[in-house]
C-alpha cells in the first residue's frame, strides 16, 4: 500500500486507528496523572507498545503505578495486556504520527491535506468506538417515540439540525430548537414516550447538559451523540452513541468531531429506514413533487 503523502499513517494503520478510537471513547473522565498516560498512548501508541512501564512513566511525567492504573482505567487488566493489544492492533503499520498543528504560514495545500487527514482519522476512529448495540437501542427508541427533540450548541448544533432534517424525511415528528431558553421549555414539556437527541463533542457544555437534564426529568429517553464515555452527558443519558477519535490540533478538533457525528446520524437514519420501511415509504410519498407547491 502507498503511504499517504505528507503524514505518517499508512493505509495498513486503519486497524490501529479504529483501536485508538475505542481508547479515546473510554478516556472521558480520568485523574490528571492517568489522563497524561492515555494522552501519550493516543499520540504515540507505538512508543507505548515498545516501552517499559518506567519509560512510559518518565515520558508522561507520572509515576509507574499511574501507568498501570491508566491501563486498568481504560479496560485492560494491566500494562502488559495493553501492550499486547497495541501489537495486535498495529498489524503491519510501520509507524503512526498525529497531524502537526498548522501555522500562520502554512500553504493552502497543507491546510487541505490536514482537513482530509482529520476527516479520515475521525471516521477510522469511529469504526472502533461506535457500539452497534447502542445504535440498535437508539433506533428502537425513535421508532416508538411520539416525537423527537434534537439539541446541540456551537458546532454540535449543525449535527442536531441534520438529525432533524433526516428524521423528518423518514416520517419521524422531530423538532430542533437552537436557542437554549426555548430548548429548556421544550425539554421540560417532553413526555415519557418522547426522545431527546443531545449532541455534544465534550459532553460537558453547561447549556447542553441543562437541556439534557430537563429532558431526563420529564421522563424522556435520552440519546447522546458525543466523543467519550464517562463524561457528565454520557453518564446522564440512557443511550450513548460515542464516536471516539484521537486528539487533534485545535484548528481541526471541531471538524473531526462533526464529521464523525454526522456519520452517526447517517447510520442512525439508515438503520431506522431499514427497520421501519413502511413509515419511510409514507414519508417518501409525502415528499413527492414537494417543490412544485407554490
Amino acid at each position: 500500500m502507498t503511504q499517504a503523502a505528507g503524514n505518517g499513517v499508512t493505509y495498513e494503520g486503519e486497524a490501529l486507528g479504529r483501536w485508538l478510537g475505542t481508547i479515546q471513547a473510554r478516556s472521558g473522565d480520568l485523574p490528571a496523572s492517568e489522563a497524561k498516560v492515555v494522552g501519550l498512548l493516543l499520540t504515540d501508541p507505538l512508543f507505548v507498545g515498545a516501552a517499559t512501564t518506567a519509560e512510559v512513566a518518565a515520558r508522561a511525567g507520572v509515576s509507574a503505578p499511574s501507568v498501570i492504573r491508566a491501563a486498568r482505567a481504560i479496560g485492560f487488566a494491566g500494562f502488559t495486556e495493553l501492550k499486547l493489544e497495541i501489537a495486535r492492533a498495529r498489524g503491519t503499520t510501520e509507524f503512526f504520527a498525529p497531524p502537526a498543528a498548522l501555522t500562520a504560514g502554512a500553504p493552502t495545500a497543507a491546510v487541505v491535506e490536514a482537513s482530509i487527514r482529520t476527516g479520515t482519522d475521525a471516521l477510522t476512529a469511529l469504526g472502533g468506538a461506535l457500539d452497534p448495540a447502542a445504535l440498535d437501542e437508539a433506533v428502537a427508541a425513535i421508532r416508538g417515540a411520539r416525537q423527537v427533540l434534537a439539541f446541540g450548541t456551537g458546532p454540535s448544533s449543525t449535527v442536531a439540525a441534520d438529525a432533524v432534517f433526516r428524521l423528518r424525511a423518514l416520517g419521524v415528528t422531530t423538532s430542533g430548537i437552537p436557542d437554549h431558553e426555548s430548548a429548556m421549555i421544550a425539554a421540560r414539556l417532553l413526555e415519557p414516550d418522547d426522545v431527546a437527541i443531545i449532541v455534544s463533542s465534550t459532553g460537558r457544555t453547561a447549556t447542553t447538559l441543562a437541556v439534557a437534564a430537563a429532558a431526563s426529568s420529564a421522563g424522556a429517553t435520552l440519546i447522546a451523540i458525543t466523543n467519550q464515555y464517562e463524561t457528565p452527558l454520557a453518564t446522564l443519558v440512557g443511550i450513548a452513541l460515542v464516536v471516539g477519535g484521537a486528539p487533534l490540533p485545535t484548528q481541526m478538533a471541531a471538524a473531526g468531531s462533526r464529521l464523525a457525528q454526522l456519520v452517526v446520524v447517517d447510520a442512525l437514519t439508515a438503520t431506522l429506514a431499514l427497520r421501519d420501511p413502511e413509515r419511510s415509504r409514507r414519508a417518501e410519498r409525502a415528499g413527492i413533487n414537494l417543490f412544485d407547491i407554490s
